[in-house]
């Protein structure tokens, strides 16, 4: 009877400690920082403007439209906008933008679907010459 209890102490032991060690494991996972890996929102990153040029070409107001990627670190490809049919006085320059059905389609591609660079942070001010280093 007493091999039987030395046995079950052993396996109980042996139980704790196995939990202990996964406790320890999941424990430590938890606390390690999660991966710098930045996540993009699709759509949500893609940002359009336009302004007025202050042009007008054949009666009808010139708009400078912009197409951006807001997303650091990440770059995106195949951006497809609404753009219905693209109606311009003036030559489009289709590797800029372009219709996907022909002229009349709803949708048009950015940059031929190539890859919209994610924003380069602003440059740091160069040091001016003759600048006093001491106060």
């Amino acid at each position: 009877m007493f091999l039987l209890t030395m046995a079950t102490r052993r396996v109980f032991l042996s139980l704790f400690l196995l939990l202990q060690l996964i406790l320890l494991v999941s424990l430590s996972s938890a606390l390690r920082p999660a991966p710098s890996r930045q996540q993009c929102g699709g759509p949500a990153d893609i940002v359009v403007t336009q302004q007025p040029t202050g042009r007008v070409v054949e009666g009808k107001a010139e708009y400078a439209v912009a197409v951006q990627n807001r997303c650091r670190g990440c770059a995106q490809s195949a951006v497809v906008l609404r753009c219905f049919g693209l109606s311009s006085v003036e030559p489009v320059d289709t590797a800029a933008i372009r219709p996907l059905d022909g002229d009349g389609g709803e949708d048009c591609v950015i940059a031929g679907g190539r890859t919209l660079p994610p924003p380069t942070p602003p440059a740091p001010a160069p040091p001016r010459c003759g600048s006093p280093t001491h106060g």
